[in-house]
């Protein structure tokens, strides 16, 4: 069911798209409270009518219980003193004038008294449809923390518990989206969405939503809405000031004494949504079955296995909120959204030991997609900028050096260190334990370089030699070209630039077109489809084929760089592209990717999923239409002995032909 509450409040049943039907309502609601208290207060505006209840005392106004028995609690029928008996019943029995009210007593009063008639309303119409979540919308709650509190207490009190109330974060703009959402069906099928062009430091620029590069056929842009609740209250808490609870309420049951954005502290089931703006998700056209394609490596509906990751995941969680705060300037409002963050997944998780399917099917990816949406639910959108940034610059400084190496060598034995240094430069990943531990025994570089030492063949999963064969190396056979290949990126720093960057370097040298495919949002410290543009271009600053093949893959202009020419290297012709995948999760599911994505990868021959979210926690076991090779180093003991029956730190080299 879905109330608008905006002049007055209508309940609509909504059975899915486009089936709905108007089944009740009353004229008492948003306009009621605004006409009323108006006239009663002189207030100008909606919104100073609600700051004004933030500092009432209903009971000088409001007839209690107490009031009618002497103090004393009615404890035969279930009321105690402190229950509403009759909203502005007072103004009955004192000789007073309106002037001699507070009119900040007023507004609450009548904040409470329109609030709870809404959630009784409600919940009454909900009763007789059989239906047990009520959503709301309108311009009336504004995101109103004691608006919300109130009419939850309402549904949650004549319910007895039996149904929900739920709150949409942008409740007030839900007509105009539901008009821009049905334009097809008003003739209008061209609109399509204009995206904002973005300027960084470095002159790159960055096209939300769409594809960097060349045009790819005529695209339409397509976007989705998505509604996500995260519980509030308990240990579940919004960023703001905690206030203690009181007993002042409809019925005898504890009254919220939330105002204004200070939560209450006890029991509640206060439901928020947040709604997302993402590009519509579409089946990664690549998949050989999508039916039959699960994206988790591991089954968390295992004995101790869910205890296990979950107690990774808590152990982690202080330094996660260490790096947030940092990402934040350290001020103290970032330290107090930090420790709601903790407090909020903590109790996520909590939650979903003692009920596993609470959030619907559960796996490791999904785990970890909560936490960074609890991290941008507390306005933390990218805990690791700073690190990330830092470890760009240190590993973009010894590029070229690597890359004057790698030319020094024949084309075989180019193509083994390269697949060695994406493995060894895959070591730097600040969501596993057992690395981070490593970042306190020397610098980027040096780490890299003990890493690079240690790739000795053969690795624990060691299908290099066939994929070196399809590459037309070691048989008869002319060298191979793969027409495009799609690079699945992980972490920024030694990641990115040293492992990946070169390794698509290698595949332009030989005329492969080549896409790097790279997360929507934050995660961790994993690059995004924002970032990477702006490392491409300090990169081909020391490379002629990356500069080449990045102009003609649109990712930079001719003026944008100062290149140090080379007469060996021609500049490439060959497209390097950039193109987000629909996601904000070290992991990804193949199932949901962004659009523009599964339009590059229509005509793609050659897939590489590197790192452990992408090809280990999921998608180790998926099965492709095209040819596959899966890179990771193994950081986490337990995903070794059940993956791969081997250590921490092995490496897996899988590749899969074609089908």
């Amino acid at each position: 069911m879905i109330c608008t509450l905006i002049f007055l409040l209508i309940l609509d049943l909504v059975d899915g798209d486009g089936n709905f039907q108007r089944v009740s309502g009353t004229n008492v609601g948003g306009g009621t409270y605004w006409g009323l208290g108006r006239l009663l207060t002189k207030c100008k505006s909606f919104d100073e009518l609600l700051e004004l209840s933030q500092r009432g005392d209903n009971s000088s106004v409001d007839m209690l219980v107490g009031d009618i028995y002497g103090g004393l609690d009615y404890s035969k029928i279930g009321l105690s003193a402190s229950t509403i008996a009759s909203s502005f019943g007072k103004a009955i029995s004192e000789n007073k004038e309106i002037e001699d009210y507070r009119p900040e007593d007023i507004s609450l009063s009548l904040l409470r008294m329109i609030s709870y008639n809404i959630g009784q309303i409600s919940y009454l119409t909900a009763l007789q449809l059989g239906i047990k979540r009520i959503f709301f919308g309108g311009f009336f709650i504004r995101g109103h923390a004691y608006t919300m509190d109130t009419i939850s207490f309402a549904i949650q009190f004549w319910s007895k518990g039996g149904a929900q109330a739920m709150f949409l974060r942008h409740e007030g703009f839900l007509g105009a989206l539901g008009a821009f959402m049905s334009y097809e069906k008003h003739g209008l099928d061209d609109l399509m969405v204009h995206q904002l062009v973005e300027r960084f430091p470095m002159g790159a620029p960055y096209t939300g939503g769409k594809i960097h590069g060349p045009p790819l056929g005529d695209l339409n842009e397509k976007i989705s809405w998505m509604e996500k609740f995260i519980r509030k209250g308990t240990k579940i808490t919004a960023p703001v000031p905690m206030a203690s609870p009181r007993t002042t309420g409809l019925g005898g049951f504890e009254a919220p004494s939330s105002k204004g954005d200070a939560l209450r502290c006890d029991e509640s089931n206060l439901n928020v949504g947040v709604l997302h703006l993402v590009p519509s998700l579409e089946v990664f056209p690549l998949l050989a079955d999508p039916k039959t394609y699960e994206p988790n490596t591991i089954d968390l509906a295992e004995p101790n296995e869910l205890e296990y990751w979950f107690t990774v995941l808590s152990e982690h969680l202080p330094d996660l909120v260490d790096k947030a705060v940092a990402s934040e300037g350290g001020t103290n409002d970032a330290r107090r959204r930090g420790n709601a963050f903790a407090r909020a997944f903590s109790a996520h998780l909590a939650r979903l030991m003692e009920e596993p399917a609470a959030y619907g099917k559960l796996g490791l990816a999904n785990l970890l997609e909560l936490r960074e949406e609890c991290l941008r639910e507390f306005n933390f959108f990218d805990a690791y900028s700073t690190i990330k940034q830092r470890e760009n610059e240190a590993s973009l400084a010894v590029l070229p050096d690597l890359l004057m190496e790698l030319d020094s060598m024949s084309e075989e034995t180019r193509l083994l260190t390269l697949i060695e240094g994406v493995l060894a430069a895959n070591i730097f990943d600040w969501g596993s334990r057992a690395c981070v531990d490593l970042y306190h025994k020397g610098t980027i570089i040096e780490i890299y370089r003990m890493s690079r030492k240690k790739m000795q063949r053969p690795w624990r999963v060691d299908d290099f030699d066939a994929f070196k064969e399809r590459m037309g190396f070691g048989n008869k056979k002319p060298c191979f070209r793969h027409k495009r290949a799609l690079l699945f990126v992980d972490n920024s720093g030694a990641d990115v630039v040293l492992g990946m960057l070169p390794l698509a370097r290698e595949l332009l040298r030989r005329g492969t077109e080549v896409v790097l495919v790279a997360n929507s949002l934050p995660a961790l410290n994993d690059v995004t489809a924002m970032e990477l543009p702006e490392i491409v271009a300090e990169a081909a600053k020391h490379c002629d084929i990356l500069r080449g093949a990045a102009e003609a893959g649109g990712l930079l202009m001719d003026a944008m760089i100062n290149t140090q020419d080379n007469p060996s290297e021609k500049l490439s012709s060959t497209p390097l592209m950039v193109v987000e995948n629909g996601c904000g999760s070290p992991c990804i599911d193949l199932r949901q990717v962004s659009s523009e994505l599964a339009a590059v990868a229509k005509d793609a021959d050659l897939v590489i999923l590197e790192g452990m979210g992408r090809a280990l926690h999921t998608n180790y076991n998926a099965r492709f239409k095209c040819d596959a090779l899966k890179l990771a180093m193994v950081k986490n003991q337990r995903l070794a002995e059940k993956l791969i029956k081997g250590n921490i730190y092995d490496c897996v080299c899988r590749y899969e032909p074609a089908g």
